[in-house]
């Protein structure tokens, strides 16, 4: 049964959160209450006789309907922050209920503990709300717990030992992230209307602190496996953190701390950037799913490693993505060029590795275009030594022997201008011929080996190419055929045809007049179905 009201002090007895939909003789009904839940609010700040009338909107808060729970949070909002501000809820460490009736309490006391209690009651049944089946209500309970943190900033509910958090509530903000990161529900949405609170500095911290925390714990539960759900939410929720590139930009606070504002580690840059790093690194340490992979070496360079205070520990994770295969060990292979060239990272095995991806598989993957955009950005240094440059060239023209035409009209100028950079390559374009031209000779170059420096190319030709001379495709034809002719100093600009597809290319060829007639038949039809001795004919007899 619903609370009696004491119409001259709180009632102290111990409470517990009520199901109204079970509870049938409750004396207010919770569509009627929806209907006064303004009204009750106000009275209950008027005056402290009609606390115990913060029940009723306690009641509505765990309602079926929509409307009415959100009614309720409103005023549960209104409610809660305006005794915040009225300093008229307990400050320390809350005594229980009972122990408050029983205690040398004063009737001051006895109401701010009381409201306390209720205060918590609100804040579980929110955070409750944030797994809601609808969305309007995840929402709008997650707009009223960032209210109450903001409160709690400005008016701490519990004492304070001035160490490293300061007044901040990071308790509410664990509890509200822990719920984000839903093991079962995909909350991407909420995670999108949560970040908006992302742009406040002291808020971003802890959040990235909170984060680091949950997944260490539900992580370290798992022994190691994988947890789509759960990690693609950790996933969404960090993807858009980002840290300012100096500290005179972090002036949007959450909390005032007033003289300890300079102490305070959310006010500085580098404290921010560690706690970035933090996060990032304890999330990346455990295994994940190869989608996830991908979705994070695409903005790998530029939304992660930029604020890392040293991004030369992303290589245990770069090296782990790696070995995945596929598309993903080119990305990989892009954040680790990065750390090489940007951060002097000494990576001697990172040609070897490039070398390797080489497959044929490359030539079908979804990131083809980013592929060959990459290569020939971390070919592009006139430095490398011969042999090198050589071996990527051989096993390109190799692999070209069975690619498709779109891929060739990206890999025969890609060969050309690794021969433009590095003359010495000339040498796979004029081989003597063989004493016995009757019998080919055999290609000396290993096409198995890993390792670029022993597969030989320097002893081979560029045969390849010339074997695609004869191609069926005229484009392909015509760009092998250069390899005849020297080549210009200029290269090629191979970007105009990455992204170049199948259907590109027909649509292309079929748009081209026929340059002369070519006869099909040796009798000129006239007619689809014709009787008689044709070959339709007999076949298609009309009767």
């Amino acid at each position: 049964m619903r609370r009696e009201r004491s119409t001259s002090s709180v009632n102290m007895a111990p409470a517990k959160r009520r199901n109204v939909s079970s509870d049938k003789s409750c004396g207010l009904s919770v569509k009627a209450a929806k209907i006064d839940v303004d009204t009750i609010a106000e009275r209950v700040l008027e005056s402290r006789k009609h606390a115990n009338d913060i029940f009723d909107i306690l009641e509505i808060l765990q309602s079926d309907s929509e409307k009415d729970v959100v009614c309720a949070v409103d005023a549960c909002s209104k409610v809660f922050c305006a005794l915040l501000e009225r300093k008229e809820l307990f400050v320390g460490k809350l005594p229980g209920e009972e122990e408050a009736l029983s205690g040398g309490y004063s009737a001051e006391e006895k109401f701010r503990i009381f409201m306390l209690h209720r205060y918590n009651s609100c804040v579980e049944t929110l955070l409750d709300h944030l797994s809601h089946e609808l969305h309007a209500v995840r929402e709008s309970a997650l707009c009223c717990l960032m209210r109450f943190a903001a409160g709690e900033g400005q008016h701490p509910l519990e004492d304070l030992d001035w160490s490293e958090h300061y007044s901040f509530p990071r308790k509410l903000i664990q509890a509200v992230v822990d719920n984000l990161l839903s093991n079962t529900t995909d909350n991407s949405l909420l995670i999108s209307r949560f970040q908006v609170f992302l742009e406040m500095e002291d808020l971003r911290y802890y959040v990235m602190s909170s984060i680091r925390e949950n997944v260490g714990k539900v992580m370290g539960k798992s022994k190691g496996a994988v947890l789509p759900v759960y990690q693609n939410n950790v996933f969404t929720l960090m993807s858009n953190i980002s840290v300012p590139s100096q500290e005179s930009e972090l002036t949007n606070f959450m909390v005032k701390q007033g003289a300890n504002h300079e102490d305070w580690k959310a006010a500085k840059l580098n404290d921010h950037k560690r706690a970035f790093e933090r996060m990032w690194l304890g999330f990346l340490k455990y295994k994940l799913p190869n989608s996830m992979y991908k979705k994070i070496l695409v903005i790998l360079h530029d939304s992660i490693l930029p604020h890392m205070s040293k991004p030369t520990m992303m290589i245990d994770f770069l090296t782990a993505a790696y070995e995945v295969g596929g598309a993903i060990s080119l990305l990989a292979l892009n954040g680790l060029f990065v750390l090489i060239h940007q951060h002097n990272l000494d990576y001697p095995d990172f040609y070897k590795k490039l070398y390797n991806i080489l497959e044929p598989s490359v030539f079908h993957v979804k990131y083809r275009a980013r592929f060959f955009h990459l290569a020939n950005l971390f070919l592009s240094s006139s430095h490398l030594p011969v042999y090198l440059v050589a071996a990527f060239a051989k096993r390109l023209a190799r692999l070209a022997l069975t690619a498709p035409p779109t891929a060739l009209l990206i890999v025969l100028p890609f060969i050309y201008n690794l021969i433009r950079r590095h003359p010495s390559c000339r040498v796979l374009l004029h081989k003597p011929s063989t004493e016995d031209e009757t019998e080919p000779s055999e290609d000396p170059y290993v096409m198995d080996e890993e390792d670029p420096a022993q597969c030989r190319a320097l002893e081979s030709s560029l045969w390849e190419i010339k074997t695609l001379q004869k191609h069926y495709h005229p484009d392909v034809a015509k760009a092998a055929m250069l390899i005849n002719t020297p080549l210009t100093a200029q290269e090629d600009d191979i970007s105009e045809v990455l992204e170049t597809t199948t259907y590109e290319l027909m649509e292309r060829d079929l748009k081209q007049p026929p340059t002369k007639n070519i006869p099909l038949e040796f009798e000129m039809a006239t007619q689809l179905l014709k009787g008689g001795e044709g070959v339709l004919g007999q076949h298609f007899c009309l009767f």
